[in-house]
């Protein structure tokens, strides 16, 4: 099996959250979120990365890269511990300088990638363990896409928010088309119907940092991964 990497993307500022009038925070959550470090948000006494880094843990994985803001607590030994979280792997911090989009953050962790491939996800998702275990396992590219009803029934995710989310049109068990922000018209919905939805949950080769190079900003002024894609 290749060399394989977890790239948890972190540099995220949390802006929707932020702007978010109906989610209740608590005075620590809330710091956490105004600071603009979203993936600390404490939840029962622990940073929510650290379910995270558990999870990816428990897929099998040896070497994570978490990306950064240039300010990140994690870059401070009180935050780090010199570039370690709290878990038994090693987590090896990428800096991404500037809040250009997914695609640069990815770049971000092309040195500690270092010619193997990578498994890249959100920090503030939690991405069961069997998922992240059979992306690791995956022979080659891929993604995991799930089941929108599956995602309202089973996780704390409104209906309304999951109806927003990137639909994931497949073809023959190969990715065809990513949708991003589906409009609601009936046109888009029978033509999307049974589709699955993207979390950023992507198994890459090398080949993707090239690509990510080469995208241009998207109409909201972003690198895009989905663009590299």
């Amino acid at each position: 099996m290749r060399r394989c990497v977890a790239v948890v993307l972190a540099a995220g500022r949390g802006t929707r959250m932020r702007a978010a009038a109906d989610v209740a925070l608590t005075s620590a959550q809330a710091a956490a979120a105004d600071a603009g470090h979203k993936f600390l948000v404490p939840i029962h006494g622990r940073p929510f990365v650290a379910y995270v880094l558990d999870e990816v843990e428990a897929a099998g994985f040896d070497e994570v890269c978490m990306v950064v803001a240039p300010d990140s607590p994690l870059r401070q030994p009180a935050g780090g511990g010199g570039g370690r979280v709290a878990t038994t792997r090693r987590v090896q911090l990428a800096v991404q300088p500037e809040p250009r989009g997914n695609a640069d953050a990815v770049l971000a962790a092309e040195p500690v990638v270092a010619g193997g491939d990578l498994v890249v996800i959100n920090a503030d998702n939690l991405y069961p363990a069997n998922v992240l275990r059979r992306m690791r396992e995956l022979d080659g590219p891929g993604m995991a896409a799930f089941d929108r009803e599956t995602l309202v029934r089973e996780s704390n995710i409104p209906a309304e928010r999951v109806a927003r989310f990137a639909l994931v049109r497949e073809e023959g068990g190969l990715l065809a088309e990513i949708v991003e922000k589906p409009s609601p018209s009936p046109e888009t919905a029978a033509a999307m119907a049974g589709a699955r939805v993207s979390m950023t949950c992507w198994r890459f080769d090398p080949a993707i940092f090239d690509a990510c190079r080469d995208v241009a900003p998207s109409p909201r002024g972003e690198l895009e991964l989905t663009d590299a894609v």
